[in-house]
């Protein structure tokens, strides 16, 4: 069964003597498609799943990665499982055990198995939670948009870019809004170690949107921000808690002491999807730790000694105090305001 045609992401792509236009993740044909963003930028590749399996591998090897795009992941794994008459709460456990941290792959997951319950048409619905997560972060853009000053320099974190969501981003929504405004922009890409998902990933879409931008180390950021050269911060979230706490790409955290330190705001953008308000604070958040060989290798050369060992936390805990406002899809709110969107986010 085909799915609608793909959001456009703003990628062109040439496959071949085709120009194709993609969403990171799309259904057709009973196949779940991503863009195998572990292969990006020097390779373009389209990985297929053709069950749970491989859709839990998908997203525990990071083919797709960023919390929105894995939700709608999950989304289409539980309809591919409905067609395929697979055991849907055998599916929902195995999709639920991929990755602890981001707070979409459950909502997404509780979403479509409620669903299926209650005797919906899981693709249809898959395809409509997927749309509606789209509209919902090009909302983000249209009130980030408004934080963002011609001429404005921006540092971002990690790709939170249409690459982790489907279309538009989190954090990138409100720069390509911008951009596409005629704002002149310029963007600070942190390299984000240890797989390189802004050198790799954001780089790739500041240069498919034509945004004037430049990789930086890790630990460059907070020689720019006290040089002056860096007006604001925008970051996406893997998972919010209630008092306002954000759980992000290791890093994370550092950024936000720095820039708080040198006065220069700080933003997180995600939809009421990423916004888990089980958790009173982000010491609840749980923290997926990665393998070693992540730091020990950069691609497959090793860059540390044999003996070496090494300690690989996926994310870090923004406390809500470092945090100036979290722009959502209902506008932008001060941490200690987001109990106003409670309601929304079950």
């Amino acid at each position: 069964m085909k799915s609608h045609n793909p959001v456009v992401i703003n990628v062109r792509i040439k496959i071949g003597d085709e120009i194709r236009e993609l969403r990171a993740v799309w259904f057709e044909d009973g196949v779940v498609k991503l863009i195998d963003q572990r292969k990006l930028p020097g390779k373009f590749e389209i990985f297929e799943a053709k069950n749970a399996e491989e859709v839990a591998y998908a997203i525990k090897e990071m083919v797709v990665r960023g919390a929105p795009a894995i939700g709608i992941t999950a989304a289409y794994g539980m309809a591919q499982a409905w067609l395929q008459k697979r055991k849907i709460n055998q599916v929902y456990e195995t999709l639920r055990n991929t990755r602890p941290t981001a707070h979409d792959l459950f909502y997404a997951l509780n979403l479509m198995k409620k669903g299926i319950e209650e005797g919906e048409d899981a693709v249809s619905l898959a395809e409509k939670y997927a749309s509606d997560i789209i509209g919902r972060c090009e909302k983000i853009g249209e009130h980030g948009e408004k934080i963002i000053k011609d001429g404005a320099r921006i540092l971002t974190h990690c790709n939170a870019g249409a690459l982790a969501v489907g279309d538009w981003g989190t954090a990138t929504a409100p720069i390509r809004k911008a951009h596409r405004e005629g704002k002149r922009i310029f963007v600070w890409v942190d390299e984000t170690r240890p797989r390189l998902q802004g050198a790799r990933l954001t780089a790739w879409e500041m240069v498919q949107e034509g945004i004037e931008h430049a990789i930086i180390a890790d630990n460059a950021a907070g020689f720019f921000m006290r040089k002056g050269e860096i007006d604001l911060v925008i970051v996406g979230a893997d998972r919010i808690a209630a008092n306002g706490d954000v759980a992000n790409k290791i890093g994370t955290y550092e950024k936000a002491v720095v820039a708080h330190e040198n006065g220069i705001p700080f933003y997180v953008a995600a939809p009421i999807s990423t916004f888990d308000f089980s958790l009173k604070n982000g010491d609840e958040i749980p923290i997926e730790e990665r393998r070693e060989e992540e730091v020990l290798f950069c691609r497959d050369c090793r860059i540390a000694p044999q003996e070496s060992k090494a300690r690989n936390p996926a994310f870090d805990v923004t406390p809500a105090k470092y945090i100036t406002g979290i722009i959502t899809e209902m506008g932008i709110f001060k941490p200690e305001e987001i109990d106003k969107l409670r309601d929304r986010s079950t």
